[in-house]
């Protein structure tokens, strides 16, 4: 497996300066963020490593290789399955451009989010998910190109309730998804910590959804079971756990790598850093991106033995 990050965390940096950070701080290869330039809406969006409307691949590739680093893949997580048209009509357009984008530098996996209209039941989302996702897997699948879907509920601010922005959040939902649309090239972006602070097994998805798991992500999470306790999983969920770097929180990743390799799975791995103790300023999430590497390489390097 391949040690890697999501770029989206240091959106101040050029593309060369990233994949300098990379091979510099122990890093084999980067998740690149491919959103429209512009500003974020939200934490950790907005961030333009490859702008997919005007770049030269040949340049791109060029760079990585001369800090000895690979793309794992690119990263666009929008609201797909937005309420208000023109956001997701906007959001499968761009989608589609990074689908031709990393066809263009000779990548296989685009991660992104499912998406949601968060005032709707499962069900009621239901017809337009596979109206939608029908199209863009089918065009992925055209371009050779595999759609990870990350697990994360989008379900943390008041604008995000009371359904979360991304559908995608449970086994049950996977199921019935690949149910729906069993073409090869659609899967997971599978990150252990938002199963964990849902309450839910993170180890048991990895044999089920073996051939469906295309990208991962390491992420850390702390749950507060005394605040859990006062507030209930019905309160918003930052209310009783927090993003943490990996090793920093309550997922056994000895165990969770090992059981990853056991699943067949052989990909990258990218740390995703959200852990606000160190987002004061570059400096800061530079070191978050050391620490985080230098815990996760003896571990990797276990299963290679």
């Amino acid at each position: 497996m391949q040690l890697g990050f999501v770029s989206a965390i240091v959106p101040d940096l050029t593309l060369e300066q990233v994949f300098a950070l990379g091979s510099a701080t122990g890093y084999s290869c980067v998740e690149l963020m491919c959103w429209p330039p512009g500003k974020a809406e939200r934490r950790y969006a907005g961030v333009t490593h490859i702008d997919v409307s005007n770049f030269d691949p040949a340049s791109v590739l060029d760079l990585a290789q001369a800090h000895g680093m690979d793309i794992s893949g690119l990263g666009y997580y929008p609201n797909l399955l937005s309420p208000h048209q023109e956001e997701a009509r906007v959001a499968a357009a761009h989608l589609k451009r990074v689908i031709s984008a990393a066809k263009m530098l000779n990548l296989t996996v685009v991660s992104t989010f499912v998406g949601r209209d968060w005032t709707r039941s499962i069900q009621e989302n239901w017809p337009g998910f596979v109206a939608v996702w029908r199209d863009l897997i089918s065009y992925a699948e055209d371009n050779g190109i595999r759609i990870a879907i990350e697990n994360c509920p989008m379900l943390f601010t008041a604008d995000e309730w009371p359904g979360g922005k991304n559908l995608a959040a449970s086994p049950a939902i996977w199921r019935r998804m690949f149910e729906d649309i069993p073409n090869p090239s659609f899967g997971l972006n599978y990150d252990p910590s938002h199963q964990l602070w849902q309450q839910m097994d993170y180890i048991a998805p990895l044999k089920e959804f073996s051939s469906r798991i295309f990208r991962v992500h390491l992420k850390d999470a702390a749950v507060d079971r005394r605040r859990l306790d006062d507030v209930g999983i019905l309160a918003y969920p930052l209310e009783f756990h927090s993003p943490k770097l990996p090793g920093r929180g309550d997922i056994d990743w000895a165990t969770f790598l090992a059981a990853l390799k056991n699943s067949g799975y052989d990909g990258p791995v990218c740390v995703e850093v959200e852990d606000r103790e160190f987002e004061a300023d570059l400096a800061h999430r530079k070191q978050a991106l050391a620490i985080s590497s230098q815990y996760l390489r003896p571990l990797l390097g276990l299963l290679s033995t």
